[in-house]
């Protein structure tokens, strides 16, 4: 807020924010369906109302929300897509369990999808172009749910069209060290297509990389040791198990930023300044298609050349080799050569978000949002009707309360069904966009609950450090699900936890990349945020995410049978993710703990210490460094310890806003728009991706690796110091965020 930057003492202090609490008041329209229930300044959680909600949350209507949702594939803006708009605002417009207000929000957002008429192919062609093998162009219909005429085929999102040909080479996970390996190896890349299997790098980064080395076209493919534990019989995958089919083909966008890609930092509405498709970054540079792994199959256990390295083999049953082309004596002529036909299309097409709203009783000028996507790419059961499931569960009793009368909270919470995410966080990008001052200014956090289930072993966190104790506190007082007797704290303590220099032994907690809808919200906004999710036992399974990830396998009866039979870890989600929401909206003191980011500072610091002779080498004082995260860590002691003495009496409810506009304030003050010019929307200096090799502070880490590539290169160096120097400042802003707001 703005106010808090020329404050010129107490009085001047008290003054506007007493204004700010009178306004949000009076904000509330005095024909509100259901006024709070004697609202007040010191409202605080209510523990019996948090019980009730905890009690209320239901696992049966939570199968049949998701019943009802993945019953036919939600493609982005499809008809059904829509359909499933219509459906939340009718949920959240109930007049017995709505909410105070439900509307949608529409962009004309670039989306990309496959041709109806000229179907993507890839073909293996013989020397006259005779077709030899041909790929699926569909999964196998194994439950009746895959031949559907709205199942979209496999593609590759914002590929380009082409139809390039050329000997087949394997180049493992398509990262730029694979590319050097085969270069290495002598394997001649130039006019290749290059098969290469989901992970280590993002997809669009596959092409991306390939190009750079010449390479024509790109084939991607799941491979059974990535995903299924080495199974790949049909007797062994879904229907009969959890493991992916061999058709099964991984769809996904190409893209390489997130949000619309032709309105970057401008919202998507009518009236905003559009780029040319053709000026547009962020597409893939050459053609690229996924295919399911009894296709590669066929490939790679044909292939030629050398053989590739220990790491790069797989589970197919073969030895990989690099090729280029395919093997003597193999089921094709070693001439032969793969084409690639990909004939996907650009449009422009409305999408739209769908917000809930519950006014605040005491403060609705700031808000508790809480958010999911709504497309998926086929049926979507897991990814994200899971999510949506519980989001309905949980704003549905939330809603019952508020239309009875007997609960409304003191900040008010936004429901949040986001459109396009799969293109992108269109949705949510496009909304952080339209809104960013006022998010900025009234924004406390975000919760994200994308794919609430991926299995049900334990419960997984990722989030900022300040958001940590309000998860715990939520986690300790449910019960797991199952017969251990252990709180979900208990349980995820026992799969996923790490020793702290506070604490002790403590569940991990991951950090943020860009992998759902919180994206925005940390890096471009700087709000505090969390994902939450049920997930599996990693020590039973080497799967990098659930098998089915994407495909048209992802069912209703895939997460009944295979993932939450029951729905008990649904449920858990809904309980955990609803009391971390309960706490945030509506107790007095925000919940959010300043000194946990301490710990991470400290951990920052004492990586970067093995930067300090080179960088002292090169006349870079890390001095300063030091200096700010001890004032950090010593601002961070004393805004505990005001809070705990104003806890102990009867704060001012001034006093209560200044120390929680602080809290909800700190996480901008890490943001900086000019530290990462080649990132689009990553302005966390804390938080933006990390190339270097060194886990310390991104920017830091990354510059002093290209200098040290570099040598002696002095403007490699410059960027070092004016790295160091960003993160200083914001150190340094953020404990002076933390002081007493008198003191200037």
């Amino acid at each position: 807020m703005q106010w808090v930057k020329v404050l010129g003492g107490v009085v001047g202090a008290a003054a506007l924010l007493g204004l700010g609490i009178i306004v949000g008041h009076f904000a509330i329209p005095k024909g509100a369906d259901s006024p709070a229930p004697s609202a007040s300044a010191s409202q605080d959680l209510d523990l019996k109302i948090l019980e009730t909600v905890m009690e209320q949350l239901d696992a049966n209507r939570i199968r049949e929300n998701l019943r009802e949702l993945s019953k036919e594939p939600h493609l982005a803006t499809s008809p059904r897509d829509e359909a499933l708009v219509q459906l939340l605002l009718q949920r959240w417009q109930d007049p017995e369990s709505g909410l105070d207000s439900a509307r949608t929000t529409e962009y004309e957002v670039l989306l990309s999808f496959p041709s109806g008429e000229q179907p993507n192919r890839v073909d293996v062609v013989n020397s006259t172009g005779a077709v030899l093998f041909s790929c699926r162009q569909s999964e196998e219909n194994v439950t009746g749910e895959q031949g559907g005429p709205n199942v979209v085929p496999p593609y590759a999102a914002y590929a380009p069209p082409g139809t390039p040909q050329g000997p087949l080479v394997y180049a493992n996970q398509g990262s730029e060290q694979d590319f050097k390996e085969l270069q290495k190896e002598a394997v001649k890349l130039q006019d290749s297509i290059v098969l290469t299997r989901y992970g280590g790098v993002g997809r669009g980064a596959k092409a991306v990389n390939a190009a750079k080395y010449g390479v024509a076209g790109v084939l991607v493919y799941t491979d059974p040791k990535d995903i299924n534990d080495g199974k790949s019989l049909p007797n062994e995958t879904f229907p009969h198990s959890w493991c992916l089919p061999p058709s099964g083909v991984e769809r996904g966008s190409y893209f390489e930023y997130f949000g619309d890609p032709l309105t970057p930092y401008l919202p998507a509405t009518p009236s905003s300044f559009r780029l040319n498709s053709d000026n547009a970054s962020g597409f893939p540079p050459i053609p690229i298609q996924p295919i399911g792994f009894e296709d590669a199959r066929v490939l790679l256990c044909n292939l030629g050349g050398k053989l590739a390295p220990a790491d790069w083999q797989g589970g197919l049953g073969c030895d990989y080799n690099l090729g280029p082309g395919f093997r003597l004596n193999g089921i094709f002529p070693e001439d032969s050569q793969v084409n690639v036909s990909v004939h996907n299309r650009l449009e422009l097409r409305n999408s739209s978000n769908v917000l809930g709203i519950i006014r605040g009783a005491v403060e609705p000028d700031r808000y508790v949002l809480y958010g999911n996507h709504r497309d998926s790419w086929v049926h979507g059961a897991v990814d994200p009707s899971t999510g949506t499931a519980v989001l309905l569960e949980l704003s549905r009793v939330l809603g019952t309360l508020l239309k009875k009368g007997t609960w409304r909270p003191r900040r008010s919470i936004v429901f949040a069904s986001w459109g396009a995410e799969e293109f992108g966080l269109i949705g949510s990008t496009e909304f952080t966009e339209e809104f960013f001052s006022k998010l900025q200014e009234r924004a406390v956090a975000y919760i994200n609950v994308d794919i609430s289930v991926f299995a049900n072993a334990t419960l997984r966190v990722q989030g900022t450090p300040p958001v940590q104790s309000v998860v715990f506190s939520a986690a300790k007082q449910i019960s797991a699900p199952g017969s251990s007797g252990l709180s979900i704290y208990g349980n995820w303590i026992r799969y996923y936890n790490r020793s702290s220099s506070v604490y002790g032994l403590v569940p991990s907690v991951g950090t943020l990349g860009a992998g759902s809808d919180y994206a925005p919200f940390i890096h471009f906004l700087g709000i505090s945020s969390m994902d939450i999710a049920y997930t599996y036992d990693r020590s039973k399974t080497s799967a990098r995410i659930y098998p089915t990830y994407h495909t048209a396998f992802d069912t209703f009866d895939y997460v009944d049978k295979f993932l939450d039979p029951g729905f008990s870890s649904h449920q858990a989600v809904a309980r955990t993710a609803g009391s971390v929401l309960l706490r945030l909206s509506d107790s007095l003191f925000l919940p959010l703990n300043v000194s946990d980011y301490s710990e991470t500072l400290r951990s920052f610091l004492q990586a970067a210490e093995n930067l300090r002779d080179l960088l002292e080498q090169h006349n870079i004082s890390f001095g300063p460094l030091v200096t700010a995260v001890e004032k950090f860590e010593g601002a961070a002691t004393s805004f505990n310890q005001r809070i705990a003495t104003l806890r102990e009496g009867t704060p001012d409810p001034l006093q209560v806003r200044m120390i929680n506009d602080q809290l909800m304030l700190l996480e901008r003050t890490f943001l900086n728009s000019q530290a990462f010019p080649e990132e689009r929307y990553y302005n966390h200096v804390l938080w933006a991706p990390r190339t270097g090799s060194v886990a310390t502070f991104p920017g830091l880490s990354n510059a002093y690796s290209q200098a040290e590539n570099t040598g002696h290169e002095p403007a490699a160096w410059a960027e070092v110091q004016r790295q160091l120097s960003i993160v200083v400042a914001a150190l340094e802003g953020a404990a002076a965020t933390l002081r007493p707001v008198a003191d200037l």
